[in-house]
């Protein structure tokens, strides 16, 4: 039986899922993302298309001048790359999923992939990150931080793991606002989790964490409270604080508090715990980037967790965000 699933735009509209972008990287056979995202297809009754974004700069004409030799060894490219996908989607359109492919000469690949998301009008981007030998370590690539600041939809980062029968989704929240986070992202991530838990028979946990030392600095700096103040009634009182705000935005979302998480340490420690502790299939985080200087937040903060999470990542974006990436041109046109 197939779930309505309901999913914001980055315009800010609830859309159901009907498209689904699944990124193939043609280098390699395993294809992680995409055996994902035939499995949200299948449960959701979305259309399916996969995609290559190819791209030889020794075939471009930059280097050089165009020449009709050269466009026609570019149209045999694009070609192998469309059977190459007519193949993968042959076996999935066999199980009743409906696939459409897509074989673009697109420049640089993260430009490519947000550019076909917003014309295909795709609700949720798949793609794999980049892995090495061990299934619980995966590195991000320059792709994939330059998706998680500048892709529209919501993005699916995809580790070499099997699909859960109940998948656990671990939203991560920031209640204190911290890093000029809007409070409304937070709202946008339990949503979103509780969305996808509720239409694939899985469960929703919400995590978040505070630094004690970072607490005590704080308080201290604070002129409301005394320094003399014993840091270990500093560091209870900050956790009160954290607590208090984040079982706000729990019990305004319908969290059960024994899947609410908060946890004293840093992130980029505690979440990949938490997320192994309880088997999550899926960590969903948001991004901001307003402009350039907060791409040093997305580095800086996530860079040392998102790459040591046991499980996939969903990235969301908050409902004013507009790609900064050109929709009418790009270098390899």
């Amino acid at each position: 039986v197939n779930h309505c699933l309901w999913i914001r735009s980055a315009g800010g509209a609830l859309e159901k899922i009907t498209r689904i972008l699944s990124v193939i990287d043609p280098t390699v056979e395993s294809q992680p993302g995409l055996e994902r995202a035939a499995w949200l297809a299948e449960a959701t009754g979305a259309e399916l298309e996969l995609l290559v974004c190819y791209y030889n700069e020794y075939l471009s004409g930059d280097r050089l001048f165009d020449s009709p030799s050269l466009e026609n060894a570019r149209a045999e490219v694009i070609a192998n790359q469309q059977q190459h996908l007519e193949e993968l989607a042959e076996p999935l359109r066999k199980r009743g999923i409906l696939v459409k492919t897509s074989a673009n000469w697109d420049h640089p690949l993260y430009e490519g992939i947000v550019r076909q998301a917003v014309e295909s009008g795709a609700n949720i981007v798949f793609k794999d990150t980049h892995h090495h030998d061990a299934v619980t370590r995966a590195f991000l690539s320059h792709t994939d931080w330059n998706l998680i600041r500048t892709c529209p939809a919501p993005l699916w980062l995809v580790k070499p793991l099997p699909c859960q029968e109940k998948p656990v989704f671990l939203a991560a929240v920031d209640p204190m606002n911290q890093h000029d986070k809007p409070a409304a992202l937070d709202d946008e991530i339990l949503k979103v989790a509780k969305k996808f838990a509720d239409s694939l028979d899985g469960e929703t946990y919400a995590f978040h964490s505070y630094d004690p030392q970072i607490a005590v600095a704080t308080a201290t700096a604070n002129a409301y409270i005394p320094v003399s103040l014993p840091f270990d009634e500093i560091e209870e009182q900050m956790r009160e604080e954290h607590e208090k705000r984040f079982r706000e935005v729990i019990n305004f979302h319908d969290i059960d508090s024994d899947h609410a998480i908060l946890a004293a340490g840093v992130t980029h420690e505690e979440l990949p715990r938490v997320a192994k502790e309880i088997k999550a299939a899926v960590v969903i985080m948001g991004a901001v980037a307003r402009n350039r200087w907060k791409r040093l937040f997305i580095g800086a903060t996530a860079e040392r967790t998102l790459e040591h999470l046991p499980c996939d990542l969903l990235i969301v974006k908050p409902d004013w965000f507009q790609t900064p990436v050109d929709l009418e041109k790009h270098e390899a046109a």
